[in-house]
């Protein structure tokens, strides 16, 4: 059976060199960094290296680095730390947003009374920049919480003019950016965002590692309590091997990026061309089948098929050997319908099954004739 890997969204196949280095790592390095004789020493001149490598393309300085267990973490860590210890009463968001985002501000506004906006969006998921603005008006201690690259429909946010307006009127900007470290430039100094969430298995890294960019001198505090390691913001032995990892997976990515962008870039167009050549009915959620409005790397498809055959359409699609999603892998093995989708489609519009295929520099127009080929069976 031909076997079709569409789910990188969800999760990126590793590197080859960043498989050896972990193994390296793991054989060479297995001293604890915050030891002082010279195993220890050994392992945390390898983790600082890494930090002042991810640092430098971002255009930061290593101490705004702090390293995670992934996203997640890196959401939690901002998010809590922003209203429990840095006074925020307000915090303005959308509900498009990952959960690591909604459930967690969810949470904080029931458990300290904060203020919970969200700005008003439109049919293809983009953010009102009149509403914004008017939320920001609010006189309240705000933090501002919006994902550059949306996770399931792939809109692109204009986080400049986000980070500016939040500088404006004084508010902190935070921004999950776990689809768009290591697939796009973004650099810190010209952008001014307070705080960052990246997850390193999202390019082609390994999986239980990621990093919050945490500008200097917010005053945060750690959301994970017991030793003083990064910098006393994440308590807890370094995973050494995961770490560098990271480093080996964001330095092929970046040094690769025109050529892989440009791969990547053009198999998604011959997966759009192709699937209306086939299926002339389908829809494109958000902006995803436009190359520029949304990240290169995904299309979130609306399939003109009967409800019976629906239901059982990714099922069918296993079994053909094609991995791709509903939405986030993070809610699949839920019966509720994708929040993102729910919040920007019409009653028709959910009615009907929509997919997301997201692709990396792995990936063939081979892959994408078969996956095509297989999904014209259902309409």
């Amino acid at each position: 059976m031909k076997s079709v890997y569409f789910d990188n969204a969800a999760t990126t196949p590793m590197r080859d060199e960043v498989i050896e280095t972990i193994s390296e790592v793991m054989k060479s390095n297995f001293g604890n960094p915050s030891s002082s004789h010279s195993f220890g020493r050994s392992s945390k001149a390898l983790v600082e290296k890494s930090r002042k490598t991810i640092a430098s393309y971002l255009n930061v300085s290593a101490g705004e680095i702090i390293f995670t267990s992934g996203g997640t973490e890196a959401d939690n860590l901002v998010l809590n730390s922003a209203v429990k210890d840095l006074g925020v009463t307000h915090v303005i968001t959308t509900k498009i947003e990952h959960h690591a985002v909604l459930h967690t501000v969810e949470k904080l506004k029931n458990a300290c009374n904060m203020a919970l906006s969200f700005v008003d969006l439109n049919a293809k998921g983009e953010l009102n920049f009149n509403h914004f603005v008017e939320l920001l008006k609010s006189h309240k201690k705000t933090l501002v919480s919006l994902m550059h690259i949306n996770n399931e429909i792939g809109n692109i946010l204009d986080i400049k003019r986000v980070a500016d307006l939040c500088k404006e009127h004084g508010a902190f900007f935070h921004t999950d950016a776990v689809q768009s470290i290591g697939h796009y430039n973004i650099d810190l100094q010209d952008i001014g965002v307070d705080f960052l969430a990246a997850s390193a298995h999202k390019f082609h890294g390994p999986k239980g590692v990621g990093f919050a960019f945490v500008r200097k001198n917010s005053r945060l505090k750690p959301l994970i309590i017991g030793g003083e390691q990064e910098r006393g913001l994440r308590a807890g032995t370094e995973s050494i091997h995961n770490i560098v990892g990271m480093e080996t997976a964001i330095i092929k990515a970046y040094d690769n990026l025109d050529e892989e962008v440009n791969y990547i870039k053009a198999l998604k167009q011959y997966f759009i061309d192709e699937l209306l050549k086939a299926i002339p009915e389908v829809n494109f959620n958000g902006w995803s089948s436009d190359t520029e409005k949304s990240t290169y790397t995904l299309v979130n498809i609306c399939l003109p098929i009967p409800p019976k055959k629906a239901a059982m359409l990714l099922f069918q699609l296993d079994l053909k050997g094609i991995a791709c999603s509903e939405g986030s892998a993070c809610q699949s093995g839920s019966s509720k319908k994708s929040h993102v989708l729910t919040e920007i489609l019409n009653e028709e519009g959910l009615q009907k099954p929509s997919i997301r295929f997201s692709f990396s520099k792995f990936n063939t127009k081979e892959e994408v004739d078969y996956v095509i080929g297989v999904l014209k069976t259902f309409s």
